[in-house]
């Protein structure tokens, strides 16, 4: 199963503003990149909080388009902050969030803060800001979550499907997008294990050689959270068609032969990921290569995707990363992995 992109050509981001939260991440910069290499955007405004994370981001740009961006410093905890950067903007991409599940767990305040209280101020400037479109960034984890880093993320995607309600008459429309394990993201399996090979260790630790997880690159992140801001509609939550891995596939492709050494399933940690439950199945439509979760409670005007004639899937159906009908395969791990590399 090779890994293949998603068509963003229709949108049209020309002379348009855009504005990235959590925009120094490992997300927001290949974003950035995609936006100034394949549009002619008016701004695109990096929001975040990191002081050195901007001066590293900013110096990373070419010349001829470091005109184009603003470096805004800022926390989406901060409402009044983000009303100043959101003035003119007409589309946001929301990737700010408290994301490691352990710090999560022993900073709970500061998880609800960031992922719950962050999400209501993105709805609530981009409101009184006019803002056209808002795509917020999920996880596989808010399915089902039995973490507080999932459960924050469930209660911010309930935000902002019930903000098209609150937004009802104005113009600007909230969406979700659902996506798996993000292939060589900062904190992700890969370059932990790449870290241990290179110092030289004789093993790797396996959680459990039964788990499974949803896989894709940076590059179809990216291009699915712009083909699903050219499509949306208000409400939706997308979920990409994407392969599944096994742990112990993903340890072949990378060292070879190598010994592994079982340390037991984390605290927090699912042996499977699910994407889109049997409750959420009866909402669900098949739109060729990703699904669309319709919101449950319509509480506003919206075109629905299954009247126009895309399946809606059958009672019972759920995706799920050990019944997927996908898998990459130690090969396609190995040049996927090369891919990563020549990247940097």
């Amino acid at each position: 199963m090779a890994l293949t992109d998603f068509d963003c050509s229709e949108l049209d981001l020309n002379n348009k503003s855009i504005l990235i939260t959590g925009g120094t991440g490992s997300f927001g910069t290949m974003l950035l990149n995609r936006l100034l290499a394949d549009y002619k955007p008016r701004r695109v405004i990096i929001f975040a909080r990191g002081e050195y994370n901007h001066f590293v981001t900013q110096n990373s740009l070419p010349e001829e388009h470091r005109k184009r961006v603003r470096f805004f410093i800022g926390d989406v905890r901060d409402r009044d902050r983000l009303k100043m950067a959101l003035r003119g903007v007409n589309l946001v991409i929301h990737a700010a969030a408290q994301k490691q599940v352990p710090l999560a767990e022993y900073n709970p305040f500061e998880c609800i803060r960031t992922n719950v209280i962050g999400a209501e101020n993105i709805v609530q400037a981009s409101i009184e800001a006019g803002v056209e479109k808002v795509v917020a960034l999920s996880t596989d984890k808010a399915v089902n979550p039995i973490n507080l880093y999932g459960a924050s993320k469930l209660a911010s995607d309930k935000i902002f499907v019930a903000a098209n309600a609150l937004a009802s008459g104005t113009g600007t429309r909230f969406s979700v997008v659902r996506y798996g394990n993000v292939l060589g993201s900062r904190g992700s399996v890969i370059p932990f294990f790449k870290d241990l090979i290179k110092n030289g260790a004789t093993e790797l630790p396996v959680t459990d050689e039964r788990m499974t997880r949803f896989w894709v690159t940076l590059e179809q992140a990216v291009s699915f959270t712009l083909s699903c801001a050219n499509v949306m509609r208000g409400g939706e939550i997308f979920v990409p068609k994407i392969p599944s891995m096994r742990l112990p596939d993903l340890i072949e492709a990378m060292a070879p032969g190598m010994p592994t050494k079982h340390v037991g399933i984390r605290p927090g940690e699912k042996l499977h990921e699910i994407m889109i439950t049997e409750h959420n199945a009866p909402n669900t439509v098949d739109y060729g290569d990703r699904y669309i979760i319709e919101p449950e409670w319509n509480f506003w005007d919206r075109d629905s995707f299954a009247d126009e004639g895309h399946p809606a899937m059958p009672e019972g159906f759920e995706y799920s990363s050990d019944k997927n009908d996908t898998w990459l395969s130690v090969e396609e791990l190995r040049d996927i992995l090369k891919t990563l590399s020549s990247d940097g």
